[in-house]
């Protein structure tokens, strides 16, 4: 599959997606403004598609039906954008999509509300899916959504316990860890496997398609981490060098720390422990300065941490690639066993 054509694939994934969101949002006019159009403001933006296209292709590449796995590929991507929209509140992050976070534009207690209400609107769609795939599937699907979330929260209070406790002694490993809980399970593992629950897949290779998706998220996330300090702001949709300014955990920068020197290490530390311009922790407190943020791009550069990123998430892809190659036999041939194999390149080599 060539790039132009993966692109309009997740392209027509995600405008089959919107749709179906926009049928489960309600048109309310008494309470739209407030609530239900800013529902959609995060799903409307432009974004890459992957979780529905992951969903539908797993789905229709195992010989399943567009219409058994639309409405699930929906909520998936109504997580999703409920998850993004409270970890940029907890975050402070100032864009997304390349337009300001909800809480910027419209104040943190309305994006909370927001957030929970996406989550709240997702939970009826799950139990249609009793009329269309019968109530074994259905519920093994919202079994497949519960475990994500609890992976996904769990994930996330690992990650925000090391911003308390000012951990950055973490291992690569550590990184992993977080990021499988974190990112893996509701980007990759969960679309995937409700894909292959739609399509009638055994338990057992339900598995072993989980075993690909999860080594292909961790590649994605770390080549995330990449574009947020090498990216073009233009392409990436969010603030280039925002994981400096927030003192997020990445690999990157857990590598730089364990191979500066000494006092470069404690300078690093002491300024990623200040809070940045503009947020809620700052309230008259010393802020990080333009200056600040150079010094720790410049150690990231010189300890080659960039580069080692790079390395690591080659080797995840290639785990992935493997992975992928054990279950290719009872996929079927078309776009759809194309679009799986070819995201393990794309995550390597996309921009945004």
């Amino acid at each position: 599959m060539t790039p132009a054509e993966l692109h309009l694939y997740l392209d027509e994934c995600r405008e089959l997606v919107t749709a179906e969101i926009r049928r489960i949002i309600p048109a309310d006019p008494r309470r739209g403004a407030a609530l239900y159009d800013l529902m959609l403001d995060y799903p409307l933006r432009e974004a890459k598609g992957l979780r529905p296209a992951l969903c539908i292709a797993a789905c229709r590449a195992l010989g399943g039906k567009l219409e058994a796995v639309l409405r699930s590929a929906a909520v998936l991507e109504l997580y999703h954008n409920a998850f993004l929209i409270h970890d940029d509140i907890e975050d402070e992050s100032l864009l997304r999509r390349g337009g300001p976070t909800l809480h910027r534009a419209y104040g943190v207690p309305v994006a909370v509300n927001v957030g929970d209400a996406m989550l709240a609107l997702s939970l009826q769609p799950l139990l249609d899916n009793i009329e269309t795939l019968g109530l074994g599937p259905a519920l093994r699907i919202l079994q497949a959504v519960a475990r994500m979330t609890r992976e996904s929260v769990e994930g996330q209070a690992l990650e925000l316990d090391w911003v308390r406790r000012a951990a950055w002694d973490l291992a690569d490993e550590d990184y992993v860890t977080m990021v499988e809980q974190k990112t893996c399970w509701y980007s990759f593992i969960t679309p995937v496997a409700i894909g292959a629950i739609a399509a009638r897949l055994d338990p057992g290779r339900i598995e072993a398609l989980s075993s690909f998706a999860r080594r292909l998220g961790v590649a994605f996330q770390i080549q995330d981490d990449v574009l947020n300090l090498a990216g073009d702001v233009g392409e990436y949709g969010k603030e280039i060098g925002g994981d400096l300014w927030e003192g997020k955990r990445t690999l990157i920068l857990l590598h730089a720390l364990r191979h500066a020197a000494a006092e470069d290490r404690a300078e690093a530390i002491r300024i990623l422990a200040l809070p940045r311009h503009g947020s809620a922790a700052e309230a008259g407190a010393r802020v990080k300065t333009p200056d600040e943020v150079r010094f720790l791009r410049a150690l990231i550069e010189r300890t080659g941490s960039i580069d080692h990123a790079r390395a690591v998430a080659s080797a995840w892809a290639g785990e992935a690639q493997r992975a992928f190659d054990g279950c290719a036999a009872w996929l079927l041939p078309g776009v759809h066993r194309d679009l799986l194999q070819s995201l393990i390149q794309y995550v390597l080599e996309r921009v945004r």
